[in-house]
């Protein structure tokens, strides 16, 4: 056991005390400080400038953690079949329905659907649980729909799940090439990081490839924009350059590989010329050698991952493609050179530690006969399940057929997030017991649900999580349980000791179960002829003390390395039998999903800014809903004229699986043909703006991942009667409306509102009958039914309680002046003779859009600090008003303000 990995805790004080914990969000991993008073209340959030994933910095998401913990959102007592009761009986009720259906059924009738934002030892309680005792291997993982592919084209290259670089790599790098991810946005941290990389060494090239000119393109040196489902075409086009220009590392190739010049055939039959390769992915030739002629000539080559390559029908071959090229120059392992996957969720890669997805099981194992019986050996169990289980869509296809009778879900929403969600909704509804677990009161899922369990949320949780670079960081608890909320872990262990596997889940905190783990890792590793990268034996009698006081580090974790691995294969050592690399021969293949006449464009998907997942935790932050607003749909201009759609107004998307409503964005960043929308809207918070029902259901054969970057749709106008907005001080339900969307503001609710055949004087008569004490209120009303036009504001006393607009087409009073008036504490009925108008009356601030969401700064703000030259430059800005200072996301928005 070494102490190099532990620090000393800092003494506590009389007042507040500080903790050390890591973000909720993304993979990168970010370290946080937090000051907590004596009443469990945040004084302050920052970056911890020690932790090696962030050094300080943290995007708009996770700057505003603290301003998504509240109660009023939470599950806080144990429900079953809609009434409230206590644990022993939602524990009992769940173990004997479980056992019920098992000896009906068999243990395949039995489902579990976890979530990359379990920690490590939730998800290895589930996965002991379900395939070591119950003995199946249906237990899944939402990081299916995220990083299958990456770890299928890992075991296939490397024969294990091993991601060979680090974050440090980014700073030694000559070329690093961002392969289908928008960091700038999904990852912002880490594009901060390359930003600084860049600005240190301007020699240092980047390269975007991605069919979007997204906001990281702002520091690319040359931008791709391939056509949708090219990736393979494109590096096999590289791996043969490579070869034709004698750039390979024939000695790494000799030493460390097999299987090159299969790979090489394969590539070289369908790669044909330059021209043909540029023509194929629909790129300009003379880029397309520039990237080639770059790679070749530079040996710190990052190559960096993320969903635009992994969410494919030809995923893994994608990530295979891109292995082969650094297998072959050696480039990989070493400072400033290798491949690097970008994880989309804070412990997706914990999740795979433990066996999270079905075709694995713990410490990185598999279902041969041999590791079968290593795990069946150490955990003490003769019920092992034989055999993969089934994968994320093929779980919910058997829930839909009623193979699946019990589903239990864990700190994830399927009804949003699968493909042909709509489909898995209808499953969720007719399947014979759903069980829920989860720290939100409403979701897509969750109100199916007939179980449901208060889970700890995000400062409650204690245990660990593991980032993109394999880096294991603790998740501290620095506040009580809520309610009656309880650990993952514990409620997993207390169904499986009432259906009587009580000996081996004997845990009693979260160290007992890390302490398990890394046992599991070491176990008979090395001894019986099974290597295994994923190794913890450094921490198997880790005590209590020391895991309070854990350091974030890197695994391999050993004896010999107990400080941790930061690069492997540098000298070879994979995790094959014959411990040679293998090179996958890969033949490009089109995406599944194809368009046509009825269906012609294709559709992307993916995040933005200031948004995670489906909201429930960053929808709570004002701040972060500013941004973007509502769903959108982005479009190429000549796309827009072609099906003739006009910018701000609301479009039906059409696919064969189902629909979305959006609102249009046209920009020249997307190519002709394609369209974009967001992942984040629910049907918690929206109408019709859930993407998930429009994704088809194609998977990727290796991996299983679904195809989410390439759906065939069509798109029209929404023939809306009117459309506008309601700003509320108080929640209201508008379900009998075609369309809304629900935003939190800082003091007030906004609504962006429209229907087809809703007359205005409904709609007032459903405000109206929401309206709280409405006897107090005043008011006043305009109205032009030739325009369909509405307008009304409700006064209590001095404060503004309710404002609606509405009207004919989208060309509506802005929000944001308006929205400032729920915030204000003078009196603000002066302001009645002028606000029907929708301008805002001289002396009233109108910041406009936002633009940075880290210090709330508005487009406005920004223009009028330009136009009066007091700002020139983005240091300027961030000097004058901070913009710009904080994550960085917005740079590439004030850069535009700035030209």
């Amino acid at each position: 056991m070494t102490t190099l990995i532990f620090k000393e805790a800092n003494p506590p004080e009389n007042i507040s005390r500080h903790v050390k914990t890591t973000c909720a969000y993304c993979g990168v991993g970010c370290g946080i400080n937090i000051e907590v008073s004596s009443t469990n209340e945040i004084l302050s959030l920052k970056g911890d400038p020690e932790h090696p994933a962030n050094y300080g910095r943290l995007c708009s998401k996770g700057s505003a953690l603290g301003e998504t913990l509240e109660a009023s959102s939470r599950l806080l007592y144990p429900e079953v079949f809609g009434q409230r009761t206590d644990w022993p009986n939602a524990i009992s009720t769940i173990a004997d329905s479980l056992k019920k259906l098992i000896a009906e059924h068999g243990p395949e009738s039995v489902a579990f659907y976890g979530s990359g934002q379990l920690l490590t030892e939730d998800y290895y309680v589930a996965n002991k649980l379900m395939k070591g005792f119950i003995g199946t291997a249906n237990i899944d993982t939402n990081s299916r729909l995220c990083m299958a592919s990456s770890v299928a084209g890992h075991k296939r290259a490397f024969g294990s799940d091993t991601v060979p670089a680090c974050y440090d790599d980014l700073d030694h790098a000559r070329l690093i090439i961002l392969i289908g991810a928008n960091s700038a946005w999904c990852h912002p941290v880490l594009f901060q990081r390359i930003t600084r990389a860049k600005e240190r060494n301007p020699a240092l090239k980047i390269v975007v490839i991605d069919p979007r000119k997204t906001t990281t393109c702002d520091i690319a040196d040359l931008h791709l924009p391939i056509r949708s489902g090219t990736d393979a075409k494109l590096f096999n086009g590289l791996l043969w350059y490579l070869t034709e220009q004698d750039k390979l590392d024939q000695d790494y190739i000799k030493r460390y590989t097999e299987g090159f010049d299969d790979a090489l055939s394969a590539a070289g039959s369908e790669t044909g010329s330059l021209a043909a390769v540029a023509d194929y992915c629909g790129i300009d030739q003379v880029d397309l050698d520039t990237f080639y002629r770059w790679y070749a000539d530079t040996t710190e080559v990052m190559s960096l991952y993320s969903q635009g390559v992994n969410q494919s029908s030809s995923g893994t071959d994608k990530v295979n493609a891109i292995l082969n090229c650094h297998l072959a120059t050696g480039r990989i392992g070493k400072p400033g050179a290798g491949p690097l996957s970008l994880t989309g969720q804070p412990n997706a890669m914990g999740g795979r530690e433990v066996g999270g997805l079905a075709n694995q099981l713990a410490a990185h194992m598999h279902f041969s006969e041999e590791e079968r019986g290593l795990v069946a050996r150490f955990w003490g169990t003769e019920n092992i399940a034989s055999r993969p289980g089934l994968t994320a869509v093929e779980l919910f296809d058997a829930l839909a057929e009623g193979k699946i009778k019990a589903l239990w879900v864990m700190a994830t929403n399927p009804a949003f997030s699968l493909p042909n969600a709509d489909k898995v909704k209808q499953a969720l509804a007719n399947c014979e017991l759903l069980i829920v677990s989860d720290c939100v009161a409403r979701g897509d899922t969750l109100d199916l649900a007939h179980i449901k369990l208060p889970a700890a949320g995000w400062s409650e949780k204690d245990g660990t999580v593991t980032n993109s670079e394999r880096r294991i960081s603790r998740q501290r608890a620095f506040r009580p349980l809520s309610g009656e909320a309880k650990p993952d872990w514990w409620i997993l262990s207390e169904v499986a000791k009432a259906m009587g596997f009580a000996k081996h889940f004997q845990y009693q905190s979260a160290v007992d179960i890390f302490r398990e783990h890394a046992r599991l890792s070491a176990f008979e590793n090395h001894q019986t002829g099974i290597v295994r990268d994923f190794n913890l034996s450094a921490l198997i009698d880790i005590s209590a003390e020391q895991y309070d006081l854990f350091e974030p580090v890197q695994w391999p974790l050993t004896t010999d390395q107990p400080e941790g691995t930061q690069r492997l294969f540098a000298q070879g050592g994979f995790f094959t039998k014959n411990q040679k690399a293998r090179f996958i021969p890969v033949n490009a293949k089109p995406p599944r999903a194809k368009p046509s006449d009825k269906f012609p464009l294709i559709l992307n998907t993916g995040r933005v800014r200031d948004q995670w997942h489906s909201m429930t935790r960053t929808g709570l932050s004002p701040r972060l809903n500013l941004h973007k607003a509502e769903p959108y749909l982005e479009m190429h201009p000549e796309d827009a004229q072609r099906y003739m759609l006009h910018q701000g107004e609301l479009a039906v998307v059409h696919s064969e699986w189902g629909t979305m409503l959006a609102r249009v964005h046209t920009t020249t960043d997307m190519l002709p043909g394609m369209v974009f929308v967001p992942m984040h809207w629910t049907g918690i918070l929206s109408a019709k703006g859930r993407m998930g029902p429009l994704v088809n259901p194609f998977v990727d054969p290796y991996s299983f991942q679904p195809e989410n970057k390439h759906t065939p749709v069509r798109v029209s106008s929404l023939e809306s009667k009117w459309q506008g907005f309601i700003l509320s001080k108080q929640a209201l339900e508008l379900n009998e409306l075609n369309y809304w969307v629900k935003i939190k503001g800082d003091g007030y609710y906004r609504y962006e509102i429209a229907d087809q055949t809703f007359t205005l004087e409904q709609l007032e008569a459903l405000i109206e009958k929401q309206l709280k004490n409405k006897e107090a209120l005043s008011w006043q009303r305009q109205d032009d039914p030739a325009r369909e036009l509405l307008r009304l504001a409700y006064f209590r006393e001095d404060q503004l309680e309710l404002v609606c607009m509405v009207q004919k087409d989208s060309y509506l009073p802005e929000r944001d002046w308006l929205a400032g008036l729920f915030t204000r504490q003078e009196d603000v009925t002066a302001l009645r003779s002028t606000l029907l108008s929708g301008k805002p009356p001289v002396g009233t601030a109108d910041t406009g859009k936002q633009i940075c969401a880290c210090f709330n700064v508005g487009e406005k703000t920004l223009k009028t600090l330009i136009a009066s030259k007091q700002a020139t430059t983005v240091e300027a800005i961030g000097k004058a008003c901070k913009a710009g200072t904080n994550c960085g996301a917005c740079i590439p928005e004030l850069k535009a303000l700035l030209s």
